[in-house]
């Protein structure tokens, strides 16, 4: 199977995404916001997601052989997800950024000539010598829709292959959001890039409660962190807004996230955290990064990527073409946040018709508990078990700490 392969979809990313994040009746204002976001999200929003692989791994408890369906997103957790041997992943994805994105990642790590070549194409991603890399390498082994993408232009008039020679990741929504943060952190004689200095959970902890938690209290802060539309850049619509922030104060909440990002794991095990502080990896391949980019994984990578398809499709859409009790695995990520009922039951209709007993559903959510009691028909959830205390567990375990909630659904079949 290969991840360059184009998919032609019936629909256009456009009215994808109009019927991912639109929801009937939202009134006026939330409408024109609902729009906004569409317009913002068919860009690049996640050159790296935000969801911690190691964890999803062991929620699904992937075996070799696992057949598996996931959102591919920034395509981070679709090429670690190889280190556990699946027979085969679709990854699906309603941004054309992210499906490029994605293909991408695969193409390096079946074309780039060592793992030092790929390390610094995609863990660096801010050397001219990546524009070389590509031209020589990866041009000619991607599909035309990828290739069309990656040398079309952004709105600076640069190709966007560029991106990988001026750091990917300050850029796409989540880079530049991160940039804001920043920014605004140093109008009050803050520097975040300090947190990466401390060697102690103690210190970390000080640190945050000293010098980051403050910024929280100030008025520019409170009042932009009310405003919907201040948290696109984190991929959150108006309607995970609103549960995000429960009704409730944005900046306490926010706060709460980044505290447990800061606090709860040290700094030396966590690349989330040292994306926020530092706006890169911890410098060198020593320090903590994704498992797709760490060194022992990048053969095994190499061997598996070509069991990687990635087509720009819904995920409902998708399963409709999968045939009954055959999928061993799924990965939402944050989705769900944004849909209606009708939605939520047309997905867990097609999970269910395809899913064989065993099967594991694994998602986030902005609040804490899961939204499918009450939501999805009793008829389709109740075939499936939710491991709550696991979910727990493990939702304490992820590195990333931006949601309320992660939860694990199992098929009984």
């Amino acid at each position: 199977m290969s991840q360059s392969a184009p998919h032609s979809p019936t629909k256009t990313t456009k009215t994808l995404l109009k019927k991912a994040v639109h929801r009937p009746k939202a009134g006026l204002v939330n409408g024109f916001l609902e729009r906004a976001f569409t317009f913002a999200f068919k860009g690049l929003v996640y050159p790296q997601i935000w969801e911690d692989p190691d964890v999803d791994m062991q929620a699904l408890d992937l075996k070799p052989g696992s057949r598996m369906v996931a959102i591919a997103s920034g395509g981070c957790n679709i090429l670690s997800y190889l280190t556990a041997d699946p027979k085969d992943i679709t990854a699906v994805d309603l941004n054309r950024a992210h499906i490029a994105l994605t293909r991408l990642k695969l193409a390096g790590a079946r074309h780039l000539p060592s793992y030092d070549a790929f390390y610094r194409f995609f863990g660096e991603a801010d050397e001219k010598a990546n524009v070389s890399a590509y031209k020589r390498f990866l041009r000619d082994r991607i599909d035309g829709d990828t290739r069309k993408y990656w040398e079309g232009r952004d709105l600076t008039g640069r190709k966007r292959i560029t991106l990988f020679s001026r750091d990917l990741y300050h850029h796409g929504l989540l880079g530049y959001f991160v940039g804001a943060a920043h920014f605004v952190a140093r109008l009050y004689g803050v520097d975040p890039k300090d947190m990466v200095h401390c060697k102690t959970i103690d210190e970390q902890r000080t640190y945050f409660d000293t010098v980051i938690a403050p910024i929280f209290d100030k008025r520019l802060v409170r009042w932009a962190t009310s405003k919907k539309m201040s948290l696109y850049g984190l991929g959150i619509p108006p309607a995970q807004y609103e549960a995000l922030a429960g009704g409730g104060d944005m900046s306490t909440v926010l706060r709460a996230r980044l505290e447990k990002l800061a606090c709860d794991h040290p700094m030396g095990e966590n690349y989330f955290a040292w994306q926020a502080f530092s706006r890169g990896y911890a410098g060198g391949q020593s320090g903590p990064l994704p498992p797709y980019l760490r060194h022992e994984h990048f053969e095994k990578i190499r061997d598996n990527a070509d069991r990687v398809n990635v087509v720009n499709r819904s995920f409902t859409d998708h399963l409709e073409g999968e045939a009954d009790d055959t999928l061993d695995a799924y990965v939402l990520l944050d989705a769900q946040d944004w849909m209606t009922d009708a939605q939520l039951n047309d997905l867990w209709g097609q999970i269910t018709r395809t899913a064989k007993p065993g099967a594991r559903v694994i998602f986030r959510t902005a609040a804490e508990p899961s939204l499918l009691p009450g939501r999805v028909a009793d008829d389709i959830l109740g075939r499936w078990t939710y491991e709550e205390e696991r979910s727990l567990d493990l939702g304490h375990r992820d590195r990333s700490s931006i949601y309320g909630g992660f939860h694990i659904y199992r098929f009984n079949g």
